[in-house]
């Protein structure tokens, strides 16, 4: 048993130490306006996604989540944390996936189990989310601004979703296939992203623009071909599947980048959140001498006794 005192225990609860080498695969097509990763969770997303019992439908959601959040935070140059989050008024009033710089992920949904139980056995995105917004984050500490971008959300899954925000927010062509499904090795979660980028620069400078538009509605084509058992097939490693996709196309593939089980709760971090809280509040929270704190995101308690917490006068 750790004898530190709450506020210097750093200890991580005991969850999954578990690191996909080559969960973000990048990739270009040569001298063509075209961009794009390939995520491939693996074991990591049922590591991630079976920390909670929630019913299959909100599982799928939250793996097609955290999927597509690890890819959009690969391609970007940051320090921090990137999140991609959904509030509405559907049974699920919360989505939240983040990754943080060094590729580790962590997801947390908020369910409304009286309403969820109102939409039948296999309810859509839209219809678990409801009327809301769809924010994309990109945090890197106090001392910088933290960008956000907020869009309603709109459209009948979460690929639809986050494409209505590039299309809008960003005003960038952008293909997404998402796909999370329990398999035979337990649940799998996968995304491939597809990005046009401007001709100018050095990327398809030489094509005019009927052929640049050519070679991406053509990438996309190819992109749709692919079906989601291949998307998520542990058998099928990632450089093969691309290569199958767009060998013809003049495919060069990018340093792979990791991904990693993320939660990144510790006593000390809960200790210094109770420490926040009026002494009345904290009494309150209190059965039979402990005050438990559960984390959203890997649904682990901790206890604190009572008298060790002092809180504000």
């Amino acid at each position: 048993m750790n004898t530190e005192p709450d506020f210097l225990n750093h200890d991580r609860p005991d969850v999954p130490n578990l690191v996909v080498s080559d969960g973000v695969s990048p990739f270009h097509l040569a001298r063509k306006p075209v961009r794009g990763r390939l995520v491939r969770l693996g074991p990591l997303a049922d590591a991630l996604l079976t920390r909670h019992g929630h019913p299959d439908p909100v599982t799928r959601l939250l793996g097609e989540a955290l999927a597509l959040t690890a890819g959009l935070a690969a391609a970007l140059k940051f320090r921090g944390s990137f999140s991609l989050q959904a509030k509405g008024d559907g049974p699920l009033p919360l989505l939240l996936a983040d990754a943080t710089d060094g590729g580790e992920l962590r997801g947390h949904v908020r369910v409304d189990a009286a309403k969820l139980g109102m939409y039948g056995r296999n309810p859509s995105h839209r219809a678990l989310l409801g009327k809301g917004f769809l924010a994309f984050t990109c945090d890197q500490g106090p001392e910088m601004e933290r960008y956000q971008g907020i869009v309603a959300l709109e459209g009948g899954d979460l690929t639809e979703m986050a494409q209505g925000y590039f299309a809008t927010s960003e005003q960038l062509r952008t293909h997404l296939q998402l796909a999370c499904a329990r398999t035979p090795a337990g649940w799998r979660a996968a995304a491939l992203i597809l990005e046009r980028v401007a001709g100018e620069g050095g990327i398809g400078e030489e094509l005019d623009a009927a052929a640049q538009d050519d070679a991406w509605d053509t990438a996309v084509v190819l992109a749709k071909s692919l079906t989601e058992a291949e998307l998520l097939d542990d058998a099928l490693p990632p450089a093969l599947l691309l290569h199958r996709l767009f060998a013809l196309e003049g495919l060069a593939l990018d340093r792979p980048r990791a991904l990693a089980y993320g939660c990144r709760c510790s006593r000390s971090r809960l200790a210094g959140v109770l420490e926040g809280f009026p002494v009345e509040d904290l009494d309150h929270m209190a059965k039979e001498g402990q005050i438990t704190m559960t984390c959203e995101f890997c649904n682990v308690d901790f206890r604190f006794d009572r008298a060790g917490v002092r809180g504000r006068a």
